[in-house]
């Protein structure tokens, strides 16, 4: 999400930060009172050792999905664009369907802790583990770095602070919440936060839309209606596609592109592919899915109405020209349905849910260190699971603090691009290796080296060269360019999103690995790795190594 630079008028600072402690407060005494029950152990501070259930899971693969952006950005981009903006919501739920059907249960039945451990089942194991652990890493920090510079632009605008000094405290304050989370209760601590924040955000936007309805006697066409009205001369656009997306040819292959990433991405995440091995069978892993769905499908109905209603009780132009922009559209409906109180509960609500994805974040990023490089790369495997708990640790530490340092540094600036950098990264360098792992016999080690390492640099480089880092014209409204980068242009890639170019060519470089390398497949590995993913027989054992 885009940063949010001053304060709401009308908002209550004091209130605010109250309700923000009180979350704080309460999540880190469960986090204290559900470690008491966690042993020392690498399953128990990596998976809580698969002690939860499929519901218990499902909702927090939902608390996990929905950041910050799904619930400001999406609201934001439906009360501006309509039709156009509600596509990310179907984006993002269509993207669980890939999950759900090829790769949930295969992982949970051939993993034990990370993604390395399935893409290594049946290569060689340092290189290929290194190549996961170094895609895990850039996923995670793209993410990390996003919703640490949004928490900063959301208290500045909640609590009216605008001094860069004083955002930079709030994000270290953050930070540290998250590494306590971690250090504290590691994944079982995590996932209660993580259910906690998902409970609060579906149920708050619920809420506001029942009330949004209630205003419209609960006519979903009259809060259309009230949204075109509103909307002035460009409302009635705000019914139909390509309000966004159909202005040129051009863009409507950015949205294609955008589209491939947010559906394929999904299932790529490291920090959603982890969940998957907190429950203890794979049945338990498909149900999570499913609940999964459910709670993210309702959740996205709402962002529907909560759109459309502040587009017709606040206005476009209102939103466009508050602090921070399209981003600002769910705490100004907010204010506009129950003042002062309702604000300072969903300006609560959306800090939870960057401290929720930020602690998922960190946990998975500090276990792939940990469980790849450290135990399995440095150490070949022969280091005591005390051992690497520690590490872990310490990695979860570094990781908080190199990423309070980023949220600092990209704090004011057009952080959208981080959010689908990560995307982008996860569909073109982890899912090519996940599906070619579990389903091409003949795929190697080359082909996943090529794959993963070419994937992640494709889609780094055009990115980089691309029109959200440098090149857009100024924004008429704002006077300056939506590009992170102001006053300079270096673009020759075309498109917002490179997943249109990046995922095809990171399949195609799997294929070209795998056939021209002399590498052999291990057929036998195979075989295991097929009975394995399809059955779940052995899936209890610790991977080989």
């Amino acid at each position: 999400m885009t940063v949010l630079a001053q304060g709401v008028e009308g908002s209550n600072p004091i209130l605010n930060i109250t309700i923000f402690g009180l979350f704080v407060v309460i999540t880190l005494a469960i986090v204290i009172r559900v470690s008491k029950r966690a042993t020392s152990g690498a399953s128990d501070f990596y998976t809580a050792g698969g002690g939860f259930s499929g519901a218990q899971n499902g909702v927090a693969i939902s608390g996990d999905y929905l950041s910050a952006a799904s619930f400001l950005g999406i609201a934001g981009a439906i009360a501006i664009n309509g039709y156009d903006g509600f596509l990310y919501s179907v984006g993002f739920l269509v993207a669980w369907l890939v999950a759900l059907l090829l790769v949930a249960e295969l992982l949970r039945n051939t993993g034990k802790f990370t993604m390395g451990d399935v893409l290594a089942f049946r290569m060689r194991q340092r290189p290929v583990r290194a190549a996961a652990a170094t895609s895990t890493l850039a996923v995670s920090f793209f993410y990390l770095l996003a919703q640490m510079a949004g928490a900063g632009g959301l208290v500045a605008l909640l609590l009216y602070i605008e001094d860069k000094t004083q955002q930079s405290i709030v994000i270290a304050v953050v930070g540290a919440v998250m590494i306590a989370y971690v250090l504290i209760g590691g994944m079982r601590g995590t996932t209660w936060v993580q259910i906690i924040k998902a409970v609060l955000l579906i149920a708050g936007a619920g809420i506001m839309t029942v009330w949004v309805l209630g205003k419209f006697g609960f006519n979903l066409s009259s809060v259309l209606a009230g949204a075109v009205e509103r909307g002035g001369q460009a409302g009635e656009a705000l019914l139909s596609p390509g309000k966004q997306y159909g202005k040129s040819e051009l863009t409507r292959i950015d949205f294609i592109s955008l589209a491939l990433a947010l559906v394929l991405g999904t299932a790529g995440l490291p920090h959603i592919l982890m969940r998957f091995y907190t429950v203890p069978t794979a049945k338990e892993a498909r149900r999570s899915v499913v609940w999964a769905i459910w709670l993210i499908g309702l959740f996205y109905l709402f962002t529907l109405v909560l759109g459309y209603g502040a587009g017709a009780l606040v206005g476009p132009e209102a939103i466009k020209t508050a602090p921070g922009g399209v981003n600002s559209a769910a705490p100004l409906l907010a204010f506009a349905l129950g003042g002062t109180i309702l604000l300072g509960i969903i300006a609560a609500v959306a800090f939870a849910t960057i401290l929720a994805v930020v602690a998922g974040l960190t946990i998975t990023a500090s276990a792939s260190f940990a469980h790849d490089v450290y135990a399995n790369v440095i150490k070949k495997g022969a280091t005591a699971p005390d051992d690497e708990v520690k590490i872990a640790r310490i990695t979860a530490v570094v990781i908080g603090i190199v990423a309070i340092l980023g949220g600092i540094l990209a704090n004011g600036q057009n952080i959208a691009f981080l959010v689908a950098l990560a995307f982008a990264v996860a569909a073109s360098a982890n899912l090519p290796t996940i599906l070619y792992s579990l389903f091409w016999k003949r795929f190697n080690t080359t082909g996943a080296l090529w794959s993963i390492y070419g994937g992640l640099a494709i889609t780094l480089v055009l990115i980089i060269f691309s029109p959200v880092v440098s090149g857009k014209p100024d924004d008429p409204v704002t006077g300056r360019s939506p590009s992170m980068l102001q006053d300079v242009d270096f673009s020759w890639f075309p498109l917002d999103n490179p997943g249109l170019v990046s995922i095809p060519l990171s399949f195609l470089l799997g294929f070209l690995g795998t056939v021209l390398s002399k590498d052999k497949a291990n057929e036998d590995k195979y075989a295991e790795m097929e009975v394995r993913s399809l059955t779940g027989a052995g899936a209890e054992k610790a991977v080989a190594h």
